[in-house]
């Protein structure tokens, strides 16, 4: 099956960042375990639920791009969406955990050496490298799955900074700066999650991609067309939909109300950007 370049790009994206993932899970492990904190262990169980979101991520874009069939005749684009919830629902938990981890006890590691510090300073930088260069990319190619993983990766800059701070606090006695560090960065990450839901949950629940109005307006501003009727559209994934009936004059042969359907076809895309047209021709009778 012939893939599009846009969806080649979008793996590739995600192949780069997967890979990221999983030297930056070594090496916080590596760290953790070197000075006894909890907190950078933790953090790299963390990168390691980030590299399963990259995998889950690779196979829903290959799955996404594939073509229409007969299960799924307007295609496969809303799993990309339904991406998008999985990961606001991962970082639901991932800020509920982190709120409750904040409560338990908690032992003062070591590691205030700058040599950790600079370890570390290294880790926000790849990390915040990665989310600003997949960002971009998922505006390039109009990506929601990137663009939501996006997110996912900034919560990880967020969550190693608070880490940082509550580790090198810990290990000199202030561990209420830790809890109230853990705190912030949970609403934080709560905050990016509502982000993903109100994205995703409107074109999972089948809301309006464009507005009424709008469509009626165009199309009955297209000559031939006595009226309209019926006006609908929708999300699927990235891709708005729109299906109308538009009244024509019920002299007109099949061939030029036809044509007649193909200008307003073309009136939304140019004036609304509306991706998927369906145009139903009524004869109006006199």
């Amino acid at each position: 099956m012939t893939r599009s370049p846009r969806d080649r790009a979008i793996r590739r994206v995600i192949l780069i960042e997967g890979l990221a993932n999983v030297a930056l899970m070594a090496f916080k492990l590596a760290l953790g375990t070197a000075t006894g904190s909890l907190a950078l262990i933790g953090d790299a169980l963390h990168s390691a639920t980030d590299l399963a979101n990259n995998v889950v991520a690779w196979f829903v874009a290959r799955l996404a791009s594939n073509p229409p069939d007969r299960d799924h005749p307007y295609g496969h684009e809303r799993f990309e969406t339904l991406a998008v919830f999985g990961l606001g629902m991962m970082l639901t938990v991932l800020a509920i955990e982190l709120a409750r981890a904040s409560f338990g006890p908690r032992e003062a590691p070591r590691g205030t050496e700058p040599v950790f510090l600079l370890a570390m300073a290294g880790v926000l930088a790849v990390n915040l490298a990665l989310a600003t260069w997949q960002s971009a990319m998922a505006r390039k190619l109009s990506s929601p799955i990137l663009q939501a993983d996006a997110r996912h990766t900034l919560s990880d800059v967020l969550v190693t900074a608070a880490v940082l701070a509550g580790w090198q606090l810990s290990a000199r006695g202030l561990v209420w700066a830790d809890r109230a560090a853990a705190l912030a960065v949970a609403a934080l990450v709560l905050a990016l999650a509502f982000g993903l839901f109100r994205r995703a949950i409107p074109v999972l629940t089948g809301r309006m991609a464009v507005d009424p109005d709008a469509l009626e307006s165009a199309a009955v501003a297209v000559p031939g067309v006595s009226g309209v009727g019926r006006v609908r559209s929708r999300f699927e994934g990235s891709i708005r939909a729109a299906d109308l009936v538009v009244r024509v004059d019920g002299r007109l042969s099949t061939e030029a109300s036809h044509e007649v359907a193909d200008r307003v076809e073309a009136a939304l895309r140019r004036e609304l950007d509306v991706d998927d047209v369906t145009i139903h021709v009524e004869p109006e009778s006199d």
